[in-house]
């Protein structure tokens, strides 16, 4: 019998303590039952082999953003794993207004509050969903930070390879500081226009920090 696939694809936004990153995403039970099988990050330089689950997100930053925090999100989810049953996971307090738009060859897909659950996956599935997500903080020394993650790919104790796609359009009185991770072998970024672009191939827990500083007159 084949067994049930859990896809823990979280957006997380708390706000960290001083000096303490861990902190940020010392939530729920849930996070703290994972605690045992910690995911410990590794890029792949190469792609593997075999097609693996590509998570695809398309956040918009508005200027009401930069006032409450929340950002618009498109995310399509491509190559998800053949098996009976699979839920795409959010943190509750921080997405709202969840809408699936699009399912392909899979027999069911609703949403329980912040969790979306899936049954009767076919080979080539994919699943697109459109939400609110409170994904933007502002720093202490001032600017914003945008923060996103943990994205795994988790089956029962191991952490599999997956592909992310991350694609951030902002308004032009933000600019942009960084991103973290840095680029390196298996994570890309890629600055265009008012956007930034990121993707990786990896394997264990994957969280993403974008920073902005606000553009004043005399400042571009």
């Amino acid at each position: 019998m084949r067994k049930l696939l859990l896809f823990h694809l979280m957006i997380f936004s708390a706000l960290c303590a001083a000096n303490d990153e861990d902190a940020w995403f010392t939530d729920n039970s849930e996070e703290r039952s994972l605690a045992a099988s910690e995911g410990e990050l590794r890029f792949l330089p190469s792609p593997p082999a075999s097609p693996a689950h590509h998570h695809i997100n398309h956040i918009t930053i508005t200027p009401r953003s930069l006032v409450d925090g929340w950002v618009t999100l498109n995310q399509c989810h491509e190559h998800i794993d053949p098996v009976p049953k699979a839920e795409i996971t959010f943190r509750s307090e921080r997405i709202r207004n969840i809408e699936l738009i699009e399912t392909e060859n899979i027999g069911r897909a609703w949403t329980e509050g912040a969790t979306i659950r899936l049954e009767e996956i076919d080979k080539d599935a994919r699943l697109c969903l459109k939400a609110e997500t409170r994904a933007l903080h502002p720093m202490p020394q001032g600017g914003y930070e945008l923060r996103n993650g943990p994205y795994m790919r988790r089956f029962l104790d191991g952490y599999y390879p997956m592909l992310i796609s991350l694609e951030i359009h902002y308004p032009e009185k933000l600019k942009l500081i960084d991103a973290s991770p840095q680029p390196q072998p298996g994570f890309q970024v890629i600055k265009k226009g008012d956007e930034i672009a990121l993707q990786s191939w990896f394997e264990g827990k994957l969280y993403t920090r974008i920073r902005f500083r606000p553009v004043s007159t005399g400042n571009p």
